[in-house]
């Protein structure tokens, strides 16, 4: 008898989820970007849970265009070691309202399909997981984001009688 051995299924990606995940994200990332110092939008913040310091966080436009921009996300700094610093390049689509990853760490392009197993075990669907993760990761900054004591609107010892 011979055996019949099935083909595992093609991975199709749900752009429903990839392009909710990317309208979130836009969303997310103008909350943060509306932090300003006088009048000049702010680049680097800190993550402090109480008096706890958990790291900083720069945000650096790359490129500009009409319609959109590209901006490199990096946490620069953080208080755990085993912890790694995400560093993010995204593309900012102003007239869609959507933000997507581009690349991440090394690699250099994020392809929306990927086989598997390939050569750098990525997972079929990498370009919804590192959404995903960008979505957490700006969820994190906007729940625990500081501005820097630099930045601060008053300094220690003022108005103290």
């Amino acid at each position: 008898m011979t055996e019949w051995v099935m083909k595992p299924k093609r991975y199709v990606p749900d752009l429903r989820q990839l392009g909710a995940l990317c309208d979130g994200n836009y969303q997310r990332l103008n909350k943060l970007r509306q932090l300003e110092v006088d009048g000049k939008p702010v680049c680097e913040f800190e993550l402090h849970r109480e008096n706890q310091y958990l790291g900083r966080v720069r945000i650096a436009v790359i490129q500009e265009a009409r319609f959109t921009e590209t901006l490199l996300l990096e946490q620069v700094h953080n208080s755990g070691r085993w912890l790694n610093n995400p560093q993010m390049t995204v593309r900012v689509y102003h007239d869609a309202a959507m933000a997507e990853v581009i690349s991440c760490y090394r690699d250099r392009r994020i392809a929306p399909v990927n086989d598997y197993p390939n050569r750098f075990m990525h997972h079929p669907d990498e370009k919804v997981q590192v959404n995903g993760f960008l979505a957490d990761w700006l969820d994190y900054c906007l729940r625990f984001g500081h501005l820097p004591m630099e930045h601060a609107a008053w300094s220690a010892g003022e108005g103290v009688d």
